[in-house]
């Protein structure tokens, strides 16, 4: 399956608000997931391909996506996997494993938007919006307007965002970047 997405990934100390604002606003709960999501080595340009473990999401990701600032336009495939184990060492022989993001996901819809309470250890606490265009009818704006409707429903600030994949996050900054931070 092939599809556009519009996300927004933002730091919060607000889940429990952010819950019961959905619960109390209709959002369907689909689960708890533990969640191991593998990410392979790929060639610079060519987008990222992770291997998502859980008990309720087994899935093949691969997705195209800028790190900017503001939320983002993901050109996402997925393929459900039967065998995720097999796969993972088929995947890791041939690629290569660049970092591994183990976190607890509560998964939630309000139609075609997909909220995430996530929980990384060493990373803390964070809420995603993700709008998907489950049908090719449905146009990026849309998607970019009911993102920043849940935004401002669920007070999520421009300066709560996080570019960076989570994968980016727990892996080791550039000695530079540290310096530059910590001189701040």
């Amino acid at each position: 399956m092939q599809h556009l997405n519009f996300e927004v990934k933002a730091r919060t100390s607000r889940q429990a608000d952010i819950r019961v604002w959905l619960l109390a606003n209709g959002a369907e709960l689909r689960g708890t997931d533990f969640q191991t999501d593998t990410y392979f080595k790929m060639p610079m340009g060519a987008g990222r391909l992770k291997l998502r473990q859980g008990n309720i999401e087994n899935n093949l990701i691969h997705y195209q996506r800028s790190d900017d600032a503001e939320a983002r336009v993901s050109d996402v495939a997925l393929a459900p996997v039967a065998d995720a184990a097999a796969l993972k060492n088929i995947l890791t022989r041939a690629l290569g494993v660049w970092v591994e993001v183990k976190k607890r996901r509560e998964i939630y819809f309000i139609e075609n938007v997909k909220f995430h309470l996530d929980e990384l250890e060493g990373l803390g606490q964070f809420v995603e919006i993700e709008a998907i265009a489950t049908n090719p009818d449905i146009p990026l704006e849309r998607l970019q307007a009911q993102c920043a409707h849940f935004m401002a429903m669920l007070n999520i600030l421009p300066g709560d965002i996080v570019a960076a994949s989570y994968s980016d996050l727990l892996l080791p900054q550039p000695a530079s970047a540290a310096s530059e931070a910590g001189a701040r």
